[in-house]
């Protein structure tokens, strides 16, 4: 999994013909309502083209951080997002060897973390994750769920139930809400998710 293989498929299918796109926000601001609190800081883990961004903006979110591998994926959100891109701040980087200058109210993930694999993936993401995520702060992650595909855009990915899930991704992380939901691609094909929300506990 490198920039050159999520370029090459932005480049290729268009922001909105890939695999993953979805024109709303979906449970992402469910379960933000379920927290009971908009964060003050988000942090959009391969925001790539989301409406995601669009959304939290609308609820008055001034402090909007996307992450994205491919820079041709940032390059369609801030056109996209037009003159309000100038609000976002944006990153391109590996969140595997990423090293994160601040923290942030809320980690956001939908659909990175099942692509990491191996052990060596999972540790650099945590380590990003630890060092990103203030104290108390929320993740909101959605992943493949046990039913789900195998593989996603030519690549292996993990599946997850909500336990599994919330552990993976750190130990000092606690499940406070969880949802399934079945994503259709542009082609078609149904996707079962595992969306969680966790709490970090220090």
């Amino acid at each position: 999994m490198d920039a050159a293989h999520w370029d090459e498929a932005y480049g290729r299918l268009g922001p909105e013909g890939v695999s993953w796109f979805r024109d709303d926000a979906g449970p992402t601001l469910t379960l933000l309502d379920e927290a009971g609190h908009m964060p003050g800081a988000v942090l959009d883990v391969g925001g790539g083209v989301s409406p995601l961004a669009h959304a939290l903006l609308a609820r008055g979110l001034g402090d909007l951080t996307i992450l994205d591998i491919s820079d041709v994926a940032l390059t369609a959100a801030r056109d996209a997002l037009g003159p309000a891109a100038a609000d976002v701040t944006w990153i391109t980087a590996d969140v595997r060897d990423w090293e994160p200058a601040r923290t942030w109210d809320l980690w956001h993930d939908r659909a990175v973390f099942h692509f990491m694999v191996s052990e060596d993936d999972r540790a650099g993401y945590r380590r990003a994750l630890a060092a990103a995520l203030a104290p108390g702060g929320l993740v909101i992650a959605a992943a493949f769920a046990p039913d789900g595909p195998a593989q996603c855009s030519r690549l292996p990915v993990r599946r997850y139930d909500a336990s599994g899930l919330v552990a993976a991704l750190g130990t000092d992380l606690a499940l406070v809400a969880q949802r399934r939901e079945v994503h259709v691609t542009p082609s078609g094909t149904r996707q079962p998710f595992t969306w969680v929300l966790a709490r970090r506990e220090d």
